[in-house]
């Protein structure tokens, strides 16, 4: 996945939290996904604006012990895609 890359979610996708499943969800029309804490905090930041390398540059900002979450948060979207919660364009 290239760090040029804007993440924004699909249209009729969000996330939220519900109370009832106690996490954030990703809802959509045919369902919903819970979230654990890490892809919360990835979802968090795709907003249709930053790319990929501001997402991870916050990531690694938050978590500088982790020593560089890059390629985890990669991984994260690319599967976020797959399951066709967000999709990714270029930079204008």
């Amino acid at each position: 996945m290239k760090d040029n890359l804007i993440p924004a979610f699909r249209r009729g996708y969000r996330m939220q939290w519900e109370a009832a499943q106690e996490s954030h969800v990703v809802l959509y029309p045919e369902g919903m996904a819970k979230l654990n804490e890490t892809a919360t905090m990835i979802l968090e930041l795709v907003d249709g604006k930053q790319d990929v390398a501001a997402i991870v540059a916050t990531l690694d900002a938050r978590f500088p012990e982790a020593g560089g979450v890059g390629d985890d948060v990669k991984e994260f979207l690319q599967s976020a895609i797959e399951q066709k919660w967000i999709l990714c364009r270029e930079p204008e």
